[in-house]
């Protein structure tokens, strides 16, 4: 083996770790939006939680103005997360890691966001 043939070899293999880096950097963020999603959903739970508990509450709509703040919270939680995993996705690209497709990610993003509407839609109707 000749020293130009040791030193294609080990610009391979420093591409090869590159491109594993960047798989894992993408699987990572795929990570941190499901931890994104987690926190969106518990913070609906939260609401309904609140509802529940403080329903027989006088004046009725102020457990409802607590359980939107927090319907308005998981929002802003989907709507961030989603932000972030738009961003790595465009920014990284992945070489052999099956990652989520960015319309995957962005679908159920609006499928969260619009049942949190409807949930909160619910809450000031009952």
């Amino acid at each position: 083996m000749g020293k130009d043939d040791l030193a294609q070899e080990r610009t391979d293999w420093a591409e090869d770790r590159t491109d594993w880096a960047e798989d894992r950097t993408r699987l990572a963020a795929e990570r941190t939006f499901a931890g994104w999603v987690r926190t969106g959903l518990t913070a609906i739970v939260v609401a309904l939680g609140l509802q529940a508990v403080f329903r027989p509450f006088e004046p009725t709509w102020m457990p409802k103005a607590v359980a939107t703040a927090f319907l308005l919270t998981a929002l802003v939680i989907f709507v961030a997360g989603w932000q972030e995993a738009r961003r790595s996705c465009r920014a990284i690209d992945t070489h052999s890691a099956d990652a989520q497709p960015l319309r995957r990610i962005s679908v159920l993003s609006a499928l969260l966001a619009i049942g949190t509407v409807g949930i909160g839609a619910v809450l000031w109707l009952l």
